[in-house]
């Protein structure tokens, strides 16, 4: 264990504050503490970067804290009816499908590098950008309509990101 792993154990530690701030009606506390684990996030990387600590603990680590606060404030926001179900059906879905595929190919006896790809890196931005734009226009009590554009360009990139990586996963066992 070192600094960037903690600091990426600590994302995952907001993340039931995070949940329950937002079931509580506190959006603003909980955009606060979004904005604070998409913060661990960066820094978590640059740390282990400068400081050539990178391992692959945090290799794994790192994704799946992302994976699990992106899961919970979507499942979360749906079932308090401010996202739309298909997006959050989207989401979950491909993740689970990567997990999945994951295991298969590791039971199979291949090797797994997490290698997240420019399109997968982009699906995480805009998932987290619908979640931080989510919570700003419930906070503040403006309209969500020209949310949707963004909704629809993030389930295209997720589905185009699970298609990539589904594609990576057959070439690893043939």
């Amino acid at each position: 264990m070192n600094l960037p792993n903690y600091i990426t154990l600590f994302r995952v530690v907001l993340i039931p504050f995070f949940i329950n701030l937002m079931v509580y009606g506190y959006y603003r506390e909980a955009l606060a503490v979004f904005v604070v684990a998409g913060a661990t996030d960066a820094l978590d990387g640059m740390i282990a970067r400068l400081m050539k600590t990178q391992t692959e603990l945090g290799a794994f680590l790192d994704p799946m804290a992302d994976k699990l606060l992106i899961i919970s404030a979507f499942v979360t926001l749906v079932l308090l009816g401010k996202l739309p179900v298909w997006l959050v059906i989207i989401v979950v879905s491909r993740d689970v499908i990567l997990a999945l595929g994951s295991l298969v190919i590791y039971l199979m006896g291949h090797g797994i590098t997490v290698q997240p790809s420019l399109i997968g890196k982009a699906t995480t931005v805009l998932q987290l950008l619908v979640v931080a734009l989510t919570l700003v226009l419930i906070s503040y009590g403006t309209e969500m309509r020209f949310l949707s554009v963004l909704q629809w360009i993030t389930a295209a990139i997720t589905i185009g990101s699970g298609v990539q990586y589904v594609g990576r996963g057959m070439k690893i066992v043939g």
